[in-house]
């Protein structure tokens, strides 16, 4: 791209997060500009493919380029639906943290992508193109081209790191860019061969940059399955002392499994694993968060019962109802309920609604402040 050329936005926070909302707006008006941007780009190397002697050769790659544009256009509308103006909470935010981050499908066929990759695929098409375009076979100097092959294989072999099959696609490539080169030289026409070859370059090169990304967000997805995790097992020991003080503290206490994240095994080091892995990962937290909330609740009642009791007690002193005999004795059964130990939270509850009845100034004004 051009320095005066709209880049692509840094995309904020990471997977999983609550991505501030000043960072989300800031994000969503550069992606709304680069996609504007790109459609007007990608519409006039359309119009320029289209009007060269061999419009077929360009045609596959500016439909690729336009169908990834229009992954990203799709997301970015959902990535809008969810922002709905600003109005975001942080279940929202971190949901547009799973939309920028997630998996983008951008081709049938083809391996998903994050919304940061797409972006960083479509200006590598765009690119690719322009250059394409602009060593057209009628007009563009062999010496040129060939120089583009060139480049474009380094790149390509930059990019295939360790991997011993890309390696050798591009070495295959560099040695017909050679045999080429030569010919050349001799003043031999390579029109055709060159076309081909800049065409299986420039695919190799886009192959192997959707590999990379690939590799990058598997890495980023492993990460946050290991953090996830950790975080999952801390919980673990407060939860198996909150369960047991529920089972020594409340009759017929909830019999919730606490799960064992360590059971899940360590994380997958492929894609389809992880995926799996991050699924039972979810299902864990969940039946975590249930059980909490299980074990939680009768010890949150208990205490609640123990309040109303007090705040009856007080109403009672305050009307003269607790010169009553029924009233007091209504007061002991539900004070003994509500610090019996295991408690019957469901008696409990049913004597403290009893005493609470009886405690309240009876009609006419009986049992009136003393």
């Amino acid at each position: 791209m051009a320095s005066g050329d709209v880049v692509a936005p840094v995309a904020p926070g990471r997977l999983g997060e609550a991505i501030p909302a000043r960072d989300l707006m800031t994000y969503l008006d550069g992606l709304l500009t680069w996609l504007d941007d790109r459609r007007s780009r990608l519409g006039a190397l359309d119009a320029a493919a289209q009007a060269t002697a061999d419009a077929q050769r360009y045609t596959p790659d500016v439909v690729l380029a336009l169908t990834v544009w229009q992954s990203v256009r799709t997301r970015a509308d959902e990535l809008l639906a969810v922002w709905d103006s600003g109005r975001v909470t942080e279940v929202e935010r971190e949901r547009m943290s799973q939309l920028v981050w997630g998996r983008v499908d951008t081709r049938a066929g083809a391996a998903p992508v994050s919304l940061p990759e797409a972006l960083t695929l479509c200006d590598a098409m765009v690119s690719a193109l322009r250059t394409r375009l602009a060593f057209d076979p009628d007009t563009a100097d062999v010496v040129a081209r060939l120089r583009g092959v060139r480049a474009s294989l380094v790149r390509a072999e930059d990019l295939a790191g360790t991997d011993a099959a890309a390696h050798e696609r591009v070495a295959g490539l560099r040695t017909r860019e050679q045999r080429l080169s030569e010919q050349a030289a001799r003043g031999g026409d390579v029109t055709g061969p060159l076309a081909e070859l800049e065409t299986q370059a420039a695919r190799a090169e886009r192959d192997l940059m959707v590999a990379v990304s690939q590799r990058r967000s598997l890495a980023r997805a492993r990460v946050d399955a290991h953090t996830t995790a950790a975080a999952l097992e801390a919980r673990e020991p407060a939860l198996h002392e909150l369960a047991e003080r529920c089972r020594r503290e409340v009759v017929d206490p909830p019999r919730n499994a606490v799960p064992d994240v360590s059971r899940l095994g360590p994380v997958p080091e492929d894609r389809a694993g992880l995926d799996a892995y991050v699924a039972r990962l979810d299902a864990v937290r969940r039946a975590l968060d249930a059980a909490q909330d299980a074990y939680s609740e009768p010890l949150r009642e208990r205490a609640e019962l123990r309040y109303r009791v007090g705040q009856a007690t007080t109403l009672a002193a305050g009307n003269g109802r607790d010169a009553s005999p029924t009233v007091r004795a209504a007061h002991d059964e539900a004070r003994a309920a509500v610090d019996a130990t295991p408690c019957d939270v469901d008696l409990a509850r049913a004597l403290v609604e009893q005493y609470e009845h009886l405690a309240r100034p009876l009609p006419g004004g009986q049992g009136g402040p003393r």
